[in-house]
């Protein structure tokens, strides 16, 4: 008889107690009626509609009247407004729990911007599998950065690399690693860090050279890469290099935007995150922080403003682990480039099809269309006429599945 460590023993009692799901199992049909539908390709909403969701895909969107297939679990949103499930471009998710906190939040795909050691591809296979609700996971694996610091315990082979990560073979050796391991896009840095005190976030960290053997490694299985670049010179030479997206982007001047424009690169201003730099609690609390925030703050502002008439794509990211303490959120900054010049329904895009496509899911997820899977949010209100109504998720349906319902509110 085998014997399991009592460890792995509660993690699987914890994930089927958490959903009350059975991996592998097909979700039964579903409808949703009376929906007013929020659809980011669409002018204005599909009136009381119906959407009919088999095999965790939107089968058909029907109006008038419907009779639900057999066997399907019917929720009347009564009105409400059914919207995209929002897409989280840059977060840390590396526990259940906060994947959860992710889910419930109304983000139901997530690209990792890198974690400790690979939860991000287990988290991916779980959801892959049925084992838990989503949010579904683009994995990134662990950081290529100079030093890795605690991520060399990711895997034996970074014994290799010394804890130093900066000549040309060890990068290449670093992104080889996190292929070998099922990674989707590789997460590398063209500046320090803003949210470390002894830190400063406009020093380039690599060189294009440097960016390019990243970026090359990873191109040889169609791996793209992400770039943290607070500074303009770091995010000049990784959008040379070939970055698929610049994260946060503070300092960026026009010649950068142009390029990103030209080139195609995405922008992911991770904008709420440098608000959390300003705040107490949070993510971040740190008075050298605050005061670096207060900095960082506008001139981010002007970058996202710029780009946005420049016409870079801009896409949605929290940058938060989704830690109890965490306070960024999807919703949150959507509303912030709401604030900062977007119309809502280009707002809304970012959170959705424009974000799917930087992500390459953009034939799986991102609209509400038949054939598509069933990622879908619930909200009160009509998010083009107030976007604060993203804040409040009602229910969450992700692949097909209910994975929160607040609804009814009352008894009968």
């Amino acid at each position: 008889m085998k014997v399991f460590p009592l460890s792995a023993c509660a993690l699987t009692v914890g994930i089927f107690a958490m959903t009350g799901t059975v991996s592998g199992q097909t979700p039964p049909p579903l409808v949703l009626t009376h929906a007013n539908i929020i659809n980011p390709m669409a002018a204005s909403p599909m009136r009381d509609a119906t959407i009919v969701i088999s095999g965790g895909k939107i089968d058909r969107i029907e109006t008038g009247a419907f009779r639900p297939p057999a066997g399907a679990t019917v929720i009347d949103v009564a009105g409400r407004y059914v919207v995209p499930g929002l897409i989280d471009a840059h977060t840390h998710i590396s526990t259940l729990a906060s994947a959860r906190r992710a889910l419930e939040s109304g983000v139901t795909t997530v690209r990792s911007a890198s974690v400790g050691a690979f939860q991000d591809v287990s988290l991916r296979e779980l959801v892959k599998a049925g084992v838990i609700d989503g949010p579904d996971v683009v994995a990134a694996g662990i950081f290529v950065t100079p030093e890795l610091g605690e991520s060399m315990l990711a895997d034996p082979r970074t014994a290799e690399l010394g804890g130093s990560v900066t000549t040309p073979e060890r990068l290449r050796r670093l992104v080889q690693i996190n292929l070998d391991r099922g990674v989707d896009v590789i997460k590398t840095r063209g500046t320090e860090r803003a949210g470390l005190p002894n830190t400063d976030p406009r020093k380039q960290t690599y060189t294009e050279s440097q960016l390019r053997a990243v970026v090359e490694e990873a191109a040889k299985r169609n791996v793209p890469v992400m770039v943290h670049a607070h500074g303009d010179e770091g995010a000049y030479a990784a959008v040379k290099a070939g970055a698929r997206s610049i994260e946060h982007g503070t300092y960026l001047s026009d010649s950068t935007l142009a390029l990103m424009k030209q080139r195609g690169t995405f922008l992911v201003p991770t904008y709420i995150t440098v608000v959390d730099l300003t705040q107490p609690g949070g993510d971040y609390d740190d008075p050298v922080l605050h005061l670096r925030g207060a900095h960082m703050l506008p001139r981010l502002k002007q970058t996202v403003q710029r780009a946005h008439r420049m016409g870079v794509r801009i896409a949605t990211g929290a940058d938060t682990q989704y830690g109890a303490e965490s306070l960024a959120r999807i919703a949150g900054e959507v509303a912030a480039l709401v604030e900062l010049g977007m119309t809502t329904r280009e707002a809304i895009r970012s959170a959705t099809v424009v974000a799917a496509e930087l992500l390459g899911v953009d034939k799986k997820t991102g609209a509400i269309s038949p054939g598509l899977d069933a990622d879908l949010i619930v909200v009160e209100g009509n998010p083009m006429e107030d976007i604060g109504a993203l804040r409040d998720v009602l229910i969450v349906v992700s692949n097909g599945r209910v994975a929160l319902n607040r609804l009814p509110f009352g008894k009968d």
